[in-house]
Order: structure tokens, then sequence, then C-alpha cells
């Protein structure tokens, strides 16, 4: 079975919409225009990179990745690897054709038959809905949490307000910047 990640810029209140500057939130490039940039701080995100082999996307964070990211050299390895975007709406006709091999997957259930295929991690960037419902669903193996000492009030949260049992996780990796972001990588406890 393959590994889920889930990666996020997060808020110290849960908040993972629009770090990078995203249209439409009020708060957009919290990232960036508060913390002070230390590159080290970023290290997870090439590591990332190493050790996946394709990505999962929410349609919104496809629309907003796949316009910029193919180009950019930070994520050329991304370039390379499958993607998979869960979406009810979206069309072949709406893929970018310099991204690589990209399939729709129609429900949680292909992400499930799809975590049961041969091959190694599987990553999830952005796509805020979508790591709610994957949570929600027990189809998460590990988050790779970058969380910024901000409280930025509303917004888009990491986790849903599903009423469900606990959900333990063990700290496998972290560290602490001196800008104040905080790594956390945990691993779900099943």
């Amino acid at each position: 079975m393959r590994t889920l990640i889930s990666s996020a810029f997060i808020s110290l209140d849960g908040v993972v919409e629009a770090p990078g500057g995203e249209p439409g939130y009020r708060n957009s490039g919290w990232t960036f225009k508060n913390i002070e940039f230390l590159p080290e701080a970023y290290d997870i995100k090439g590591q990332e990179q190493e050790e996946s082999t394709a990505i999962l996307l929410g349609r919104v964070s496809y629309e907003a990745f796949s316009p910029v990211w193919p180009d950019m050299e930070d994520f050329a390895d991304y370039a390379k690897m499958p993607k998979y975007v869960v979406s009810s709406t979206l069309t072949d006709d709406d893929l970018v054709s310099n991204w690589g091999e990209t399939t729709i997957l129609r429900s949680l259930d292909q992400v499930a038959a799809l975590k049961n295929t041969e091959g190694g991690p599987i990553i999830v960037h952005g796509s805020a809905t979508l790591n709610q419902s994957l949570s929600d669903a027990g189809l998460i193996d590990r988050y790779h949490l970058l969380v910024f000492p901000l409280l930025l009030g509303a917004g888009k949260r990491l986790f849903s307000t599903t009423d469900k049992d606990t959900q333990k996780l063990e700290l496998i990796e972290h560290e602490a910047y001196a800008n104040g972001i905080q790594k956390n990588v945990l691993a779900v406890v099943r």
C-alpha cells in the first residue's frame, strides 16, 4: 500500500488558505508577507519531491498550480510525476498539456484504490477540502506541516469539524526555526 502524505503550510489556528498569494482571500500570501524568509525552514519541500512518486490535488489547487508549477525550477521533479486530481466537475479538456500525465479521479473510493497500487508515496499539496475528506475517510498516513506563528482567524482549514473518533498522531520529526516556523512530521497511528 502506498503512503498518502498531506503537506501544508498552516497557521497556528489551522488556516491553510492562499499561503502563496492565491487571489480571493484577505490574508493571501501570508507565508511571505509576515515571516522572515529562512531557506532552511523550507528544506522539507525538496525532501518531499525526492520521496514522492505522485501528486494528488483537489480541483481548486490543480487550477491554481497547473498554470505555474510546470515551469518553476523549484518544482521540476513534480513535472515528471503522475498527477491525480479529485474532482466531480473537471474534464480532460480542462487539464494542462505541459505538466505530464494527469488522471482525474471522481471519488474517494478511487483514491483508496490508487493507494492500494504498487509505487511510492503520494503527496497532497494545498487542497483544503480534499484534505478534510481524505482525513475523515482515514486515507491520510502522514502529515508534513510547516506551522507559521500566525493567527489568521477566518479561512479554509486543514482539518474538518466533523464529529468523529479521536485520531492519534505520532510526532516522528520536528524542528523549530529562528523565524518561528515549526516543522512537524506526524504519522497517523492506526
